[in-house]
């Protein structure tokens, strides 16, 4: 199970994320509590090396944010609305985490992040709709995840993996070392062989 910890703000939360095992970290740039900067977001990557993909998280960015992204925090993967993509130049190495809010049609990516409406408000997504896709790409599951619900969600909706941000959080914007080891814990151990059945 794919396991992202978003919205990462403090090198005690880096840490954590990284000592847990987490697959991806995330690091936001856009209007929210978690929001760093480039540089900011440089820093605090600084330990995950090859431990971890770093994930710079927008919506609807302009072309100059991006660049200034690219350069300073140098992430491995953008992930931001699945039509912002369209948009934005990119370079060809950079990997690419589209966004879906809601079932529509035409071509799926060969992996999409799905959430609610609304980013890091701890809204639940749509777990029917998520279960559908999941069935036909590798679908990272957000939105409202936290270490009591996160078992029920892997049950509905069979998902390639997890994303949480404000799950892992004693208040908005700061990340809780304790619930972000015990959110891993938990994915980790209900999506063992056998656990989900």
């Amino acid at each position: 199970m794919w396991i992202k910890i978003c919205g990462l703000s403090s090198a005690e939360a880096v840490a954590a994320a990284l000592e847990s095992g987490a697959d991806a970290l995330g690091f936001v740039f856009t209007d929210s509590p978690r929001r760093v900067t480039p540089l900011q977001a440089a820093r605090l990557a600084a330990p995950i090396g090859g431990r971890a993909r770093r994930v710079a998280v927008a919506r609807h960015p302009p072309q100059q944010l991006v660049d200034a992204i690219l350069a300073d925090f140098a992430p491995e993967v953008l992930q931001t609305d699945a039509d912002d993509f369209a948009g934005l130049t990119l370079p060809a190495s950079l990997g690419r985490l589209p966004v879906w809010r809601a079932s529509r049609g035409g071509a799926l990516p060969a992996r999409l992040l799905f959430e609610g409406a609304a980013s890091g408000r701890g809204e639940l997504s749509d777990w029917a709709a998520a279960r559908e896709l999941a069935r036909r790409t590798e679908l990272v599951l957000a939105g409202g995840l936290n270490c009591a619900n996160v078992r029920e969600a892997l049950r509905a909706v069979a998902p390639f993996g997890v994303d949480v941000s404000s799950g892992v959080e004693d208040e908005p914007g700061r990340k809780s070392p304790a619930l972000i080891a015990r959110f891993v814990a938990t994915v980790r151990g209900a999506s063992a062989p056998g656990n989900l059945s």
